[in-house]
C-alpha cells in the first residue's frame, strides 16, 4: 500500500507537470473563437485569420474624431491677412483658421497652439515644431496628390499618424552598427529580437535598406548558385524582416498579399500586393525627400542614436489595422489637403502641358550648365508675377543602362533645378517635383534628350 501510494504520487506529479507544459504551449496560441475569411480560390491556402477581440480592442484607436464643418471660402486670403504663411496661403482666413484648429486637435490637443507657435508672435519660426509642421503639411498634400496608387481617394491627414499625440507612436531611426570584431563578421542585427520584426531573430532594422534605401526586396534568385545569384540566405532574412513588419503593422498574415503556392508570382497575388508595392515606395519617397530634409531642424533630443531624424514605416499610419482608421476618410472633409497637382490634373484631363523651359545636362552630371540661369528667367518671372502659379519639374533619364542609377541621376538633376528656382525666390508651394521619367524611344545615354529636365507652368 505504501509503495502504491508512492507511485501514484509520482503519476500525479507527472500528470500535473504535463498539464503545466500543455498550458504553457497553449499560452502562445489564441483562444477561440477566431474568424477566417477565404481570400483566394480553394486549395490555395489564402485565408485570413482574425481575432474579434483584438479588433474590438483596436477600435477606439481607429475611431474617426469629430471635426468641424467646412468654412466659407470667401473673404481675404490667409497669405494677405497673416504674416509668414508659406503653406495654404490660397485659403480664406476662415478656411485657414479651421485647418489650424483641426491640426491642433489631431496633433497637440493637450499642448494647444503653443506647441508650434509663440503666443506673442504667431508669425515667428523660432519653435522647431512649427517648421516641422509646415513641412508635414507639404508632405501630406504630396501623398494625397501623387501617391493615389497607395492611398487612393481615402487620403491621409495629420491624424492618420499622430492620433492626438505630438509624436506618432510608430517612428524609427537607423540602427546602431554591430560592434563586433572583423573576424566575427557583421551580425546585421540578427539574434537581437526586436518588436520591429515580431521578436524574431531576423535583422531588426529592415527599414534602412528598404524604406530609406532602395535595396532589392527579393527572396527567389533568378539564376543558380554560385554565379549571378545575390539572393542569398542573408538577404532573404532581411526581406523576411520587412515582411514580418508589414504583417504586424497591418494585422494580417502573408496571404493578405501572397498566394502560398508561389509567394513570388504576381499573377497569383491579390491586388493588395500591388498596393503594398507602392506603399514601400511612398515610405521611401517621404523618408528621403521630406523627413531627412529636417535633419538640421530637430533638436538633439529628438534624433536617433546615429543622429538621424525620426522616419515613418507601415506601422506609422496603419497601427495594426489593414487600412488606417479602417478605411474611413478624414481627408475628404479637408480639400485643402487633397489639392490636385498640376501634373495630375493635366493628365486626367488628357491635356498636355507645354514645357516652359528645358535644361540639358552633361553625361553623368547633375550640375546645371552655365546657361541654365538664362533658361530659367522666364519661369522665375512667371512665378514672381503670379504667386498662385506652380512649376512642375520633370527629370528624364535614359532607358538604357542601370535603372536605379539613371533614376537617381534624374532625381538629382531635378533637385538642382528646384534649388536654383528657390534661390531665385520661388516658394515650396510653387514647386512640384515629378518622379523620374524614362526618355522616349529607348534613347541612348549619349543623346542629350535623355539627359534633360523639363519645367511646365500652370495655376
Amino acid at each position: 500500500m505504501i509503495a502504491f501510494t508512492h507511485v501514484g504520487g509520482k503519476r500525479k506529479a507527472g500528470l500535473f507537470g504535463a498539464l503545466l507544459a500543455a498550458a504553457a504551449l497553449l499560452a502562445g496560441c489564441e483562444r477561440p473563437p477566431v474568424d477566417t475569411v477565404q481570400r483566394g480560390h480553394r486549395g490555395t491556402a489564402m485565408v485570413e485569420v482574425y481575432n474579434p477581440r483584438t479588433l474590438a480592442a483596436m477600435a477606439p484607436n481607429n475611431a474617426v474624431p469629430d471635426d468641424s464643418p467646412p468654412a466659407p471660402s470667401d473673404g481675404p486670403k490667409s497669405s494677405t491677412a497673416f504674416q509668414n504663411v508659406q503653406v495654404l496661403g490660397e485659403l480664406s482666413v476662415a478656411e485657414f483658421t479651421r485647418t489650424m484648429v483641426s491640426m491642433t486637435a489631431w496633433v497637440s490637443p493637450q499642448q494647444g497652439c503653443t506647441y508650434c507657435h509663440n503666443p506673442a508672435n504667431f508669425a515667428e519660426d523660432k519653435l522647431y515644431t512649427k517648421v516641422v509642421a509646415r513641412r508635414m503639411l507639404q508632405m501630406t498634400k504630396h501623398i494625397n496628390t501623387d501617391w493615389k496608387t497607395h492611398v487612393a481617394e481615402t487620403g491621409v491627414t495629420c491624424y492618420t499618424c499622430h492620433r492626438g499625440q505630438p509624436v506618432p507612436a510608430n517612428v524609427w531611426f537607423s540602427g546602431k552598427a554591430d560592434n563586433v570584431a572583423a573576424a566575427a563578421g557583421n551580425k546585421a542585427g540578427q539574434n537581437a529580437p526586436a518588436t520591429t520584426v515580431g521578436l524574431a531573430s531576423l535583422p531588426n532594422d529592415p527599414f534602412t535598406p528598404f524604406l530609406q534605401g532602395a535595396s532589392d526586396i527579393r527572396v527567389i534568385g533568378t539564376s543558380a548558385l554560385p554565379d549571378g545569384n545575390r539572393a542569398s540566405t542573408k538577404q532573404t532574412e532581411w526581406t523576411y524582416g520587412l515582411m514580418v513588419h508589414m504583417s504586424e503593422s497591418l494585422g494580417v498574415n502573408c496571404t493578405y498579399c501572397h498566394n502560398t503556392r508561389s509567394f513570388s508570382e504576381w499573377s497569383a497575388s491579390t491586388p493588395q500586393r500591388t498596393t503594398a508595392w507602392y506603399g514601400i515606395r511612398l515610405a521611401r519617397d517621404v523618408n528621403t525627400n521630406y523627413l531627412d530634409s529636417l535633419a538640421g531642424v530637430f533638436p538633439a533630443n529628438r534624433l536617433g542614436p546615429n543622429g538621424d531624424v525620426p522616419k515613418l514605416n507601415c506601422a506609422t499610419c496603419h497601427q495594426g489595422a489593414f487600412k488606417p482608421l479602417y478605411g474611413a476618410s478624414m481627408a475628404q472633409n479637408h480639400p485643402e489637403l487633397l489639392k490636385v497637382s498640376l501634373t495630375a490634373s493635366s493628365k486626367s484631363a488628357g491635356a498636355a502641358v507645354p514645357a516652359a523651359a528645358t535644361l540639358f545636362f552633361a553625361v553623368g552630371s547633375p550640375a546645371l550648365a552655365d546657361d541654365a540661369a538664362k533658361s530659367l528667367e522666364p519661369v522665375i518671372a512667371a512665378l514672381k508675377t503670379d504667386p498662385a502659379a506652380k512649376v512642375t519639374i520633370s527629370g528624364y533619364h535614359s532607358a538604357a543602362g542601370d535603372l536605379a542609377q539613371n533614376q537617381e541621376l534624374a532625381k538629382q538633376r531635378a533637385f538642382a533645378v528646384r534649388d536654383a528656382l528657390k534661390a531665385a525666390g520661388a516658394t515650396d508651394e510653387q514647386v512640384v517635383l515629378e518622379k523620374p521619367q524614362t526618355a522616349e524611344a529607348n534613347l541612348s545615354g549619349e543623346d542629350p534628350k535623355a539627359r534633360r529636365v523639363e519645367l511646365a507652368i500652370a495655376k
